[in-house]
């Protein structure tokens, strides 16, 4: 049932996505066949529905405008090599096992660029399914019948989707839609419909050289289009993994995505990806495997082979209502305010990322390229600024935030500090600064202990600082704590020779001994705790 359910889907949306890429409207069934079965053949989530997306459609789309004419010989051409590229890089990135990179893009950043795609994708869309033949421009070519089909459509849509979301109601809704053109003379009265459509199934398709220049115009897009098919993956692969309480191979994943995407370049069509529509109807319907896609495919075979004369009639309002349905569901401006409860300064980062994404179309990359520079920047000023604490001991036990908890030091004439974070190259640098400037502004401190079970990481700029650090500490007679030093940070600090045996050196495994020595060495006279 999940298998008919899907294959029964994803012909309608197939075509109606092939239309939002430009592409000839066959190709959206090619897609939904080759690509499907062998990208579940090498996938590790192999009860997702591999095939055209709305996204995938609209990157496509935005990526080839100007470079060749829509549905034209060059257009599938270039659209080829965009899902053998993709594909290809896919594959790499999964042998390799880099597939870590793709975390890059996090979840605000992905959030407000599919909310600005999904704007892109509706306002593109709406032009057909309101009957305005010529778009925004030329409201004289509004043609009213047009408007009927397109709002019905849409309406019968998104009505099943809350009221028998398993109900293959895209098909009955083509199905009805081109019988009814076909029987009051829709395209004889001035409506757009799909036209014929090729018989048979896909040759294999080779495409020619574009000449390097064209190539190059092409490295952007394919980067793009990797990286974000992909995040429409991770979306419904995670959930699969969940279910199957089994941990997620994002890699063996790349790897059949890369596969799928090629053979769908070979068979003359467009990059494909996970649908997280699909897949989520593919599981509520009970699917257990990857038999469930294989029926799919039969099934849109049967269709290629069979049904392909009925889609002649079916109105290109109804192609569009299908897309925005799909979509609008994408649209969750609640979302911008969730974020900004949990980070102003992620919103911010999110709301600049859908303006550009939006203001910058067709060239979507600039949307996605800035939220990644702005979140790597955000990133990389919070390990340059690491939260660094002087804790005092709070009435229940715990060690806290002195000044936020308004405690007193924890000793007398003794700086405790902890910082939560690695003591590396880019915090390094603060945790110097933070602590020569506190023994310049209380030149009676005697005892300084650090708190170092947050720091789990220490490289050589680390190790180099902190022998800095500690040359001039004994230098000036400060004792120097330190508590819970891990084993690997422990073992960085023995090789630059900073644990070596010293009077004014004290190490501790837990805080608890740390508290007690820095009380009996506090209390002690100065020539003893020495």
């Amino acid at each position: 049932m999940a298998g008919l359910t899907v294959g029964l889907m994803v012909i309608p949306q197939g075509v109606a996505y092939a239309a939002l890429a430009g592409m000839p409207l066959i190709t959206g069934i090619y897609a939904s066949m080759l690509p499907a079965l062998f990208a579940v053949l090498f996938s590790a989530s192999s009860r997702l529905s591999v095939g055209p997306t709305a996204l995938s459609a609209l990157l496509i789309y935005a990526s080839l405008v100007g470079m060749a004419e829509p549905g034209s010989p060059q257009w599938v051409e270039l659209a080829v090599w965009l899902a053998l590229l993709s594909g290809a890089l896919q594959m790499v990135l999964g042998f390799a096992r880099f597939g870590w990179l793709l975390n890059v893009v996090n979840a605000p950043v992905l959030m407000a660029f599919t909310q600005a795609a999904a704007v892109l994708i509706i306002a593109s869309q709406l032009p057909a399914l309101l009957g305005l033949q010529s778009g925004w421009t030329d409201w004289s070519a509004w043609h009213g019948i047009s408007t009927i089909y397109g709002l019905i459509a849409f309406a019968l849509l998104m009505g099943a989707r809350r009221w028998r979301p398993t109900f293959p109601t895209v098909l009955v809704v083509v199905l009805a839609a081109a019988g009814i053109s076909w029987l009051s003379g829709f395209e004889a009265s001035g409506g757009k419909v799909v036209g014929d459509l090729p018989k048979g199934l896909p040759a294999m398709y080779i495409p020619g050289w574009p000449g390097w220049t064209t190539m190059g115009q092409l490295v952007m897009p394919v980067l793009i289009i990797t990286l974000v098919s992909f995040l429409e993956t991770a979306s419904s692969a995670k959930v699969d993994s969940e279910r199957k309480n089994e941990r997620w191979d994002q890699d063996q994943d790349l790897i059949g995505q890369g596969v799928g995407k090629i053979i769908s370049g070979f068979s003359g069509a467009f990059p494909t990806s996970s649908s997280f529509s699909r897949s989520a109807l593919n599981l509520y319907a009970g699917a257990q495997s990857g038999w469930a896609t294989v029926f799919s495919v039969v099934v849109v075979l049967i269709a290629l082979l069979t049904f392909t004369p009925v889609l002649r009639y079916v109105p290109q309002p109804v192609l569009a209502a299908i897309v925005v349905a799909a979509v609008v569901g994408l649209l969750k401006p609640q979302e911008f305010k969730r974020l900004w409860r949990l980070s102003r300064v992620e919103a911010l980062i999110a709301a600049v990322t859908f303006v550009v994404t939006i203001l910058a179309a067709p060239a979507l990359y600039w949307g996605v390229l800035a939220g990644v520079l702005m979140m790597l920047s955000l990133f990389l000023y919070q390990h340059l600024h690491p939260r660094i604490i002087e804790v005092g001991l709070h009435p229940d036990g715990s060690l806290r935030d002195r000044h936020l908890w308004n405690l007193a030091p924890l000793a007398t004439q003794t700086y405790a500090l902890r910082m939560d974070a690695a003591l590396d190259f880019a915090a390094a640098s603060q945790f110097e600064r933070t602590l020569v400037e506190h023994l310049s502004d209380h030149k009676d401190t005697r005892h300084v202990c650090l708190f170092a079970q947050p720091i789990n990481r220490i490289d050589a700029t680390g190790a180099e600082v902190f022998t800095r650090l500690l040359r001039m500490l004994h230098g000036q007679g400060i004792h120097l704590h330190i508590s819970g030093l891990k084993l690997p940070a422990e073992k960085v600090l023995s090789a630059a020779g900073a644990l070596a045996e010293s009077p004014l050196l004290h190490l501790y495994r837990t805080e608890g001994e740390a508290l007690a020595g820095i009380t009996r060495a506090t209390t002690l006279p100065a020539d003893e705790s020495a």
